[in-house]
């Protein structure tokens, strides 16, 4: 997720594991330990883009990586804190289930996360969110905010932490329903089209979780389009990408096509414009895909261009978009 979501989600639960004397210095704790894993974000001072794809969400959102950072951190704020009444027993369990939950929200979105480095490299991801959903953040959001600006004694403040932790867990179950969903209708309508797939994968459209972006391989062809929990009738309009693995033939062994390959998890096309050749990973949907399905996948990597390649995955999230483009996607998910 974002990091004022995790900052936001963190400080929240800072304020149910400590009592009002603590006052406010637990919801920064909670932050800063929410925050903590993606301290990776400083691996691009060095790596290059593709070596910094595979270092982001890998071993600082790893468990062993959680339980170290724990300990540090526990010790760090009992020493720091002296005198005061919490334990250090408290102190793990609190800052622990904050990094805990970082670690457990990022697997819903479509990057991937690598839980189990540096013992293996798969990286996990459920696919439910999209990495800025504010049906997902605001409910936190506020919550925060109102703690902030209140006083350390004030009744409310443990009622509205509840709420805005509790109200971002229900939109998490409630989207991770939608998910099923969408997936479910999606075999049901390629089953009655007679379209034969080997994997499905569904991922949200920004900003929502009720409209899908829908990729299912074939051999060596993926076909790609949009599905909404809201959608009445039993069309799935796809388009085909052929993957064209042959076009890596000459560079396949060169670390950048190893890395983007690993990256995309086998999700990936290669297409060629003019004299250059571009990696998509088809994970990340399309620029505004459900308004112009010709457009370019939001993932698109210059192979003999490397020096083009800064913000890889940010730089087509919100691309050419505009008030139709925007107010098209408003029709798409609810269904027409």
């Amino acid at each position: 997720m974002d990091s004022l979501t995790h900052i936001a989600l963190g400080a929240c639960i800072g304020e149910l594991f400590t009592d009002k004397q603590f006052g406010k210095k637990a919801m920064f704790w909670g932050a800063l330990a929410q925050s903590i894993p993606d301290i990776d974000f400083i691996s691009v001072i060095w790596l290059d883009p593709t070596a910094e794809l595979i270092a982001h969400r890998g071993f600082t959102h790893s468990l062993i990586f959680g339980l170290l950072m724990t300990f540090f951190l526990s010790v760090t704020a009992e020493r720091f804190h002296r005198p005061h009444n919490i334990s250090l027993k408290k102190w793990i369990w609190f800052l622990g289930i904050e990094i805990a939950v970082h670690l457990f929200i990022d697997g819903f979105n479509n990057y991937g996360v690598g839980w189990l480095e540096p013992f293996s490299n798969k990286r996990y991801s459920f696919q439910v969110l999209f990495v800025a959903d504010p049906f997902f953040s605001i409910p936190s959001g506020m919550a925060c905010l109102y703690l902030l600006f209140r006083s350390s004694n004030h009744v409310k403040r443990m009622l509205w932490a509840k709420m805005g932790i509790s109200i971002t867990m229900l939109y998490l179950l409630y989207a991770t329903i939608n998910k099923q969903i969408i997936e479910k209708d999606v075999k049901k309508i390629t089953a009655k089209q007679h379209i034969s797939f080997d994997q499905m994968l569904t991922t949200p459209s920004p900003l929502n979780s009720w409209l899908h972006f829908v990729v299912l391989k074939k051999d060596s062809a993926f076909y790609v389009g949009y599905h909404s929990v809201f959608d009445q009738d039993d069309s799935l309009v796809l388009n085909t990408y052929l993957q064209h693995d042959e076009w890596l033939h000459e560079i396949r062994d060169h670390k950048e096509v190893q890395d983007l390959i690993q990256f995309s998890q086998g999700y990936y096309t290669i297409e060629k414009k003019r004299d250059t050749l571009i990696f998509n990973d088809l994970r990340f949907g399309q620029i505004i895909g459900w308004y112009d399905p010709k457009q370019l996948f939001a993932f698109h990597y210059y192979l003999n261009h490397p020096e083009d390649n800064h913000l890889v995955v940010q730089r087509g999230r919100f691309l050419n978009w505009n008030k139709q483009a925007f107010n098209e996607l408003i029709y798409r998910i609810a269904g027409f």
